[in-house]
């Protein structure tokens, strides 16, 4: 875990009492016997509290809905795959050989949950502070520079706007996939918009999520289509 230490150390600023919660919150459920899924579980709960408490001081004139909206932006799976990516993550996970053959050192769930354990390991070895330091480090600008309210519109109620200001048919979601145990699913979602002849694909923890991952990627065809 030497490398992976020099990379924490590196890009967060921090250095593990206990190691062996590094190495954990690193291994994916692909590989036999302890993984991070609980570190994951554990993460997610701090990342929620501390961003939550981080803009309730940064926009105390904010309604209890933009708060929910803007919290909703910086911790949903795709900020936290961008972060990871960026951060560099991927290349210190531990997979089973399938993930490996397959590229989950570069999958968006498996980035987002990896970096989410990594919290959840920080606050068992050196417990809140610690953890939003680190927060309050990577997501620099993302919280510095928060988006206004038209941009937090979520993308499945943005793209039904674009197709309805262009009487196009509405979208039809589906769930083509779950996986995971019964506390920790996986919904694999589709969106399809016939009149287009485009389907868009996207993942999260609930269908809710899933559909609105969908829904950004189906923008982004549509935008990368109208160029």
């Amino acid at each position: 875990m030497d490398k992976a230490a020099k990379w924490l150390k590196k890009n967060f600023n921090y250095e593990f009492s206990d190691e062996a919660l590094l190495r954990q919150a690193l291994t994916h459920r692909s590989v036999y016997g302890s993984n991070n899924e609980r570190l994951e579980f554990l993460g997610d709960s701090v990342l929620q509290i501390i961003v939550s408490d981080l803009l309730f001081h940064k926009v105390p004139e904010a309604s209890e809905g933009r708060l929910s909206r803007l919290r909703a932006s910086l911790v949903k799976d795709s900020t936290l795959s961008e972060l990871a990516s960026e951060l560099g993550l991927g290349a210190h996970l531990i997979l089973g050989s399938g993930e490996m053959k397959t590229g989950g050192c570069r999958r968006a769930s498996i980035l987002a949950d990896a970096l989410e354990a990594i919290f959840g390991a920080v606050y068992l070895d050196a417990g809140l502070e610690a953890v939003k330091e680190i927060i309050v480090s990577i997501y620099g600008d993302r919280i510095a520079k928060l988006p206004d309210q038209l941009d937090l519109r979520d993308p499945k109620s943005r793209l039904q706007e674009y197709l309805q200001a262009r009487q196009l048919d509405l979208p039809i979601y589906a769930v083509d996939r779950i996986s995971g145990k019964a506390h920790r699913q996986s919904f694999e979602i589709s969106c399809v918009i016939e009149s287009l002849g485009l389907e868009a694909a996207g993942r999260g923890k609930s269908r809710r999520d899933g559909e609105q991952e969908a829904a950004l990627s189906m923008l982004a065809m549509i935008e990368g289509r109208n160029e």
